[in-house]
């Protein structure tokens, strides 16, 4: 915090009188379950943006990203429209959004700076959204729920860029506890519960470096596979609405009812919840290898059933299942691509980090980025 605020104030000529910062996060368990009405376990991670932002008079905006010395500048009067390719898209967003909740946001001077990756499946945009909303709450005196800033960030995602996201990104960095996964319902909206993550271990990240081929094209055909199903077990199951009322037994029971591409579909979103269910209570029993077990079986899913995986993804977790230290490992977020996550033991992750790089440069001729973790608190702000 103290060298964001001198970087400030060097910058800008006078002090900031507010620091907010928000995490990145990473879905631990739970995949595609959100646009199910399912469970998600994730967390935020010790990856964070943080942002000090003092009000200006008048109407005009000034932003400095520290971490590669751009600069923007805008007004007030003119942010209805997002601009091509322009980070401060994602700040604009966010006071359109409060606008369009009747709250309105002065001219102001912000300084940032962000650890959390860009494209690399740890949701550095909203890092960047909630840390500006958070930072906006605390100089301008903005009162509202937590869940309401994550449908603000989700806004600015949805509305101001139109991306088709969910609120997995902004409430793992909202409800984010240090050392602690969180237990989000997708049907509800909302966290029930944090389920401790054992202090001896943390999270790889490694990033494949393949890029989410045909995610966009794929993502909907996964969607309307499960829509798909789930209207078919609606008809045999009476109250189902959605893949998230269907038990692993009831879509055994009905599998001669489905295409065999619906069925696997609906298995691997069926089973992903259980896995969710199930996670959390052995975490909660300090039974963190059978956790790990869930994390490979959610990946053997995932390349079986759900068919999100890549060549890249699957050595990465089938060297993960041969190297010392690993309890569990799975593909992170869309799949298609992008980053696999793997729960190591502390005291193995140096020697296991560079073991996995040199595992995967041989088999792909790539090098793998690796990114340590610890699951940190969420997002928070300070008056200075």
């Amino acid at each position: 915090m103290s060298s964001l605020v001198e970087r400030f104030a060097a910058h800008f000529g006078h002090s900031a009188t507010v620091y907010a910062e928000a995490p990145g996060r990473l879905e631990v368990l739970g995949n595609h379950t959100d646009y199910n009405q399912g469970f998600v376990l994730s967390c935020a991670v010790s990856r964070k943006t943080s942002v000090a932002l003092a009000p200006a008079s008048g109407r005009i905006c000034r932003l400095k990203d520290f971490r590669d010395g751009s600069e923007k500048t805008f007004s007030l009067d003119d942010i209805q429209n997002a601009l091509p390719r322009d980070w401060s898209n994602y700040i604009r967003g966010v006071i359109w959004e409060l606008r369009k909740r009747s709250i309105e946001v002065g001219g102001f001077d912000a300084g940032m700076i962000s650890d959390v990756p860009l494209s690399a499946g740890m949701s550095s945009s909203a890092a960047l959204e909630t840390a500006f909303g958070f930072a906006f709450k605390e100089a301008f005196g903005i009162e509202l729920p937590p869940e309401e800033w994550a449908r603000v960030g989700q806004g600015v995602e949805n509305h101001y860029l139109g991306l088709k996201t969910g609120l997995l990104d902004q409430f793992s960095s909202i409800f984010g506890r240090a050392h602690s996964l969180i237990l989000s319902d997708f049907r509800t909206v909302e966290v029930l519960k944090t389920v401790p993550l054992p202090d001896d271990c943390m999270i790889v990240v490694v990033n494949s470096m393949q890029k989410h081929n045909l995610v966009d094209s794929e993502y909907n055909v996964r969607r309307a596979d499960c829509e798909s199903a789930a209207a078919k077990l609606a008809g045999i199951y009476p109250g189902v609405t959605a893949l998230r009322d269907v038990s692993v037994a009831q879509l055994e029971a009905a599998r001669g009812d489905l295409e065999d591409r619906e069925y696997r579909r609906a298995a691997h979103v069926v089973g992903e919840n259980d896995r969710v269910m199930r996670g959390c209570a052995m975490l909660e029993k300090g039974d963190v290898a059978g956790f790990g077990q869930l994390l490979w079986e959610s990946h053997e899913s995932s390349r079986n059933n759900f068919e999100n995986s890549a060549e890249g993804l699957d050595v990465l977790v089938d060297a993960s299942r041969t190297l010392p230290g690993c309890l569990g490992a799975r593909l992170s977020g869309g799949g298609f691509g992008g980053i696999s996550i793997h729960l190591v033991k502390k005291e193995a992750v140096e020697e296991y980090s560079s073991r996995i790089r040199e595992v995967y440069r041989k088999a792909c001729g790539v090098d793998a980025e690796v990114l340590c973790c610890e699951a940190g608190a969420g997002a928070s702000a300070r008056t200075l």
